[in-house]
């Protein structure tokens, strides 16, 4: 037995705009990735909405996703700690504010430290 084939237009049902343009999910725009020297990364502590834990937050990445998880994968291998990778942001678990800032600022990343 034959797989059906996709249909093309999935979830449009009907248009009655006469310039309407379908665009497929497929064709997504991939967000280049900045130079890190044009990066401007904020670099802060947090604590809320995880029960007390502190997390050091990197803020402010332009770039895909591949590169944001490199990097993350790098700062958590260079700290020793868990964390995660999302939206432009990295979260490494625990309180590694200047030692994060000193790793992105000897990489060339443009970076600035956030709070107290």
């Amino acid at each position: 037995m034959a797989k059906q084939k996709k249909q093309q237009f999935e979830g449009i049902v009907y248009s009655t705009a006469d310039n309407f343009d379908y665009i497929s999910a497929a064709s997504e725009e991939v967000q280049e990735t900045k130079p890190a020297s044009q990066q401007k990364l904020k670099v802060m502590l947090d604590k809320k909405a995880r029960k007390g834990k502190i997390v050091t937050i990197v803020d402010g990445f332009v770039g895909s996703e591949d590169d944001l998880n490199d990097i993350a994968k790098k700062l958590k291998q260079k700290c020793g700690v868990g964390g995660a990778s999302k939206d432009g942001s990295i979260l490494i678990q625990g309180d590694f504010k200047n030692k994060i800032f000193e790793i992105l600022k000897s990489e060339g990343y443009g970076v600035k430290l956030v709070g107290g």
